[in-house]
């Protein structure tokens, strides 16, 4: 094919879209080769963005100029705010999609960049010389060059589908796998494995009873992704709950002896926080039932998704179970459950920037770095893009710091730990939870895209509105006193202590029972002040409230990133024979020459390398 492009990016998955937009905004001319253009950022599995931890990482990828938050405001059909009753570091947003739509719209961003081009093709091979990427392959004998390439693949590299005793080729329900590829990167050198992921059934909303189920509304007043003006959301659609029981559990039980999973023809390792429900009740026997959430599908669909029944039972036992959960007696299936093998490839190959180590300009992002989520992927792919373009322009990579993103934390994760399950990202997993809120991610972020040219001056500008805000609202909470007569009704109200003298504004907020909203009730003053700073007033109210309440917790937070900072640029040489520096122990020799640290912090976040051998490794560098 005649033309050279900057970026490949293989795979229309979340990761690919994230990855080539990134590329073509920053000015790269970029070929995103995908085997369907209708399946374009697809809802593989649940129709939903966001929830615990996940909603953070899409409000830190809008944050960075990438587009997951928007398409989600775009399409959402409901949203909710998670962990409300916990504290703020805890906070998720998550929204249900309307899964037709939410493709659509991200085909249109995506056409709507001039520089970004499309081709429906299947990659099968690189195009490599001297240990550099310089094309691909693809199936209708194509030869496309380029200066980087990156990978997406997704659940498709020799993917394998599972529903009972039956088993076939394919990397989604009704879709191709992708041979070769795979086997044209094991003989570059690269290591690989198998995965395993599974889906839930598909089930005819019209013949559910709701009647017998528990509603799940969303918020009173619904949230959304993005930093950006998107548009509110003024109706919504409602999830129910509803619970397996013993009779369920011994209907499943009767397919086990047809069961993929445990007569042993799935190899891969699959997920184990979101198992099927089949592992659900053997591992957990001694439970009587097991929640399930009924999603719809969209805004014009009866299908809906059984969240927690993934299965790759047989049919006919999954629909015989199903029959015996309260409000699913006359149900229908669309589709049922499913389980998917399919190749990946351990993320210790990859740099910091997702560049591999042992072919150049040649970057991976996704499922096929042993991560599931479409948050994961998306924030892997939003990465990639950046660096690729980066990569070919002679610029400095762009790596997020583990104090400064879920994204860090992600990526360090995965280059430095390795996996041996499917990632997913958890609030447990970072050190910096309150320093990493899902309401400041344009603080820490938005700098670092408009430097990048991911965010134009118009964000920039509403950053400094929202920033110039926090400041006012922080310094007029600080210096406005309050007397005892104005609020002492209030405090009564949340069985709060009364005042018996004026205090500053402030100092009542370090009260849990009081919030800067229920001042503006009593608090003229406040009101006022508040109503001035427009539609951003919610935004700037609920941070500086965070701020004021949690300024010990954040502080503590700040002082402990600085001090672990330092030995994070403690950088090390490429070049380091660590077999050869006789006092680290064995383990750690073998784990720092197959890793190779970046810097003395990523070194020691290896499982293995002790406080010991990092210390030889600090006498080491001085010497």
């Amino acid at each position: 094919m005649s033309g050279e492009y900057d970026v490949i990016v293989v795979g229309g998955g979340h990761a690919g879209c994230e990855a080539a937009a990134a590329a073509a905004r920053m000015g790269s001319r970029v070929l995103l080769i995908t085997m369907g253009m209708t399946t374009i950022a697809q809802m593989s599995c649940n129709p939903a963005m966001g929830g615990i931890a996940k909603g953070q990482i899409v409000r830190e990828i809008d944050a960075l100029g990438g587009f997951s938050g928007i398409v989600t405001d775009r399409t959402m059909i409901q949203f909710r705010m998670l962990n409300r009753s916990k504290g703020p570091a805890m906070w998720s947003p998550r929204a249900q999609s309307d899964r037709a739509l939410f493709s659509r719209e991200w085909r249109h961003v995506l056409e709507s960049i001039p520089t970004l081009f499309f081709r429906e093709d299947m990659v099968t091979g690189l195009v490599c010389t001297d240990h550099q990427v310089k094309g691909v392959t693809t199936q209708m004998g194509q030869t496309i060059y380029s200066r980087a390439v990156i990978l997406t693949n997704g659940t498709f590299l020799n993917g394998v589908i599972h529903i009972g005793e039956s088993h076939w080729e394919g990397g989604r329900i009704g879709e191709r796998a992708v041979r070769c590829l795979t086997e044209n990167l094991v003989s570059l050198g690269f290591e690989t494995d198998r995965m395993k992921t599974g889906t839930p059934v598909r089930l005819d909303g019209r013949t559910i009873d709701y009647s017998k189920l528990e509603e799940q509304k969303g918020d009173d007043v619904p949230g959304r992704f993005s930093f950006t003006d998107t548009p509110p959301l003024n109706r919504q659609r409602s999830c129910y709950l509803a619970w397996t029981n013993e009779k369920v559990h011994a209907v499943l039980r009767t397919g086990f002896d047809r069961s993929p999973l445990f007569v042993g023809r799935i190899k891969g390792i699959g997920p184990r926080y979101c198992p099927s429900i089949e592992d659900k009740i053997e591992r957990f026997s001694d439970k009587l039932s097991h929640q399930l959430f009924v999603e719809p599908e969209g805004w014009d669909t009866v299908e809906v998704y059984l969240n927690g029944f993934s299965s790759s039972l047989p049919e006919d036992v999954q629909y015989n179970a199903l029959r015996l959960i309260e409000g699913f007696e006359n149900v229908k299936i669309f589709r049922p459950g499913y389980a998917i093998e399919y190749d990946y490839f351990p993320p210790v190959q990859l740099q910091g920037s997702l560049e591999t180590k042992r072919i150049r300009h040649l970057f991976f992002a996704g499922q096929i770095n042993g991560t599931t989520g479409y948050e994961e992927a998306a924030a892997q792919g939003i990465m990639a893009g950046i660096n690729a373009h980066l990569r070919i322009n002679g610029q400095s990579e762009c790596i997020l710091k583990r104090s400064e993103a879920y994204i860090g934390v992600l990526i360090d994760d995965l280059i430095t730990k390795g996996v041996d399950e499917p990632y997913r990202m958890f609030t447990s997993r970072a050190e910096y939870r309150i320093l990493l809120r899902q309401d400041n991610a344009d603080q820490r972020l938005t700098p670092l895209a408009f430097r990048l040219g991911l965010a134009g001056p118009d964000r920039m500008q509403r950053l400094e509105q929202k920033t110039g805000n926090i400041g006012r609202l922080r310094k007029f909470l600080f210096t406005s006193s309050v007397a005892p007569d104005e609020v002492n009704a209030y405090l009564a109200l949340g069985n709060s202590a009364p005042l018996d003298q004026s205090v500053k504004m402030a100092s009542l907020l370090l009260r849990p029972q009081v919030s800067i909203q229920g001042l503006q009730s009593c608090l003229p003053s406040l009101r006022e002040f508040v109503q001035k700073m427009g539609s951003c007033g919610p935004e700037v109210m609920e941070e500086t409230e965070i701020m004021i309440k949690y300024e010990g917790y954040i502080s503590r937070e700040e002082e402990m990133a600085y001090h672990l900072s330092k030995v994070d640029d403690i950088f090390l040489k490429d070049t380091i024979d660590y077999h050869s520096i006789n006092a680290l122990s064995f383990e750690a020799r073998e784990k720092l020459n197959k890793i190779r640290p970046r810097t003395i912090g990523q070194a020691s976040r290896i499982p293995g390398v002790s406080p010991a051998d990092i210390s030889v490794l600090l006498v080491f560098l001085r010497r």
